[in-house]
């Protein structure tokens, strides 16, 4: 276990030169759990677990760039853009970030897993986190002055509140309907484009999101996620708050 922590360590100092975006957990973890537990996700209790495994150093390099996408030249999300994260998934040190990648590299790495007769799960709990994150508006803008000062309070905007308004979520919820990683792409490129939207709009006000605004948001991620389970035949859980 000791050559293994070592050669992790190792792999990462080689692969990474400098530090990168230092900010990146998106929804604190009441947040994150309840956008899994309004989309029916089974293990909606682990959904926290990625920002977790994040934390210890030896996995940061490798973790840390699957919560975000720093769009420094705020293009608009298209299906394409989308895709050109797809094999990025868990690349470690890399500054932009591939949120959009990693959401598919946990679905790939689900069903592949699936087909094997392994235990599929644990891929799911990351695409539930990746899933909340995506509709975050500072983890698809530029991480500038604007989005260090104020990362830290949006990520908490209903963090208070959101365990009692998972009914709230659900009534909010609009599940698209996936049947191919096109399908996918499609939807993450439109949830990724309207947090970017927002998070223009947020600098251009210069203020920080509305609980509604957060609700609204999370009900997308929810959504998404909810159709991912879905289309993965992956057995829900009946919420009944």
């Amino acid at each position: 276990m000791r050559t293994f922590a070592l050669r992790i360590a190792a792999l990462a100092a080689l692969f990474c030169g400098q530090p990168f975006q230092p900010e990146a957990l998106a929804w604190h973890d009441k947040t994150h759990l309840s956008v899994a537990e309004a989309a029916g996700f089974e293990l909606w209790y682990s959904a926290a677990a990625p920002d977790v495994a994040k934390s210890k150093e030896m996995f940061e390099p490798f973790e840390k760039p699957n919560h975000f996408f720093n769009n420094t030249a705020n293009k608009p999300v298209t299906p394409d853009m989308v895709m050109k994260q797809a094999g990025s998934y868990n690349k470690p040190c890399d500054e932009e970030g591939h949120i959009y990648g990693a959401i598919i590299g946990s679905v790939r790495e689900y069903q592949t897993a699936s087909k094997t007769g392994k235990y599929a799960n644990y891929p799911l709990v990351f695409c539930a986190h990746y899933c909340g994150d995506l509709s975050m508006p500072l983890h698809n803008t530029t991480y500038d002055d604007f989005n260090k000062e104020r990362h830290s309070v949006n990520d908490g905007i209903i963090e208070n509140s959101v365990r009692g308004n998972i009914a709230k979520i659900q009534s909010m919820m609009t599940p698209p309907v996936i049947q191919s990683e096109a399908d996918l792409v499609k939807e993450i490129a439109a949830i990724a484009e309207s947090a970017r939207l927002l998070g223009l709009k947020m600098r251009q006000e210069n203020r920080n999101m509305t609980p509604e605004e957060a609700y609204t948001q999370v009900a997308r991620s929810a959504s998404l996620l909810k159709a991912i389970l879905a289309w993965s035949e992956k057995p829900t859980a009946v919420v009944t708050k």
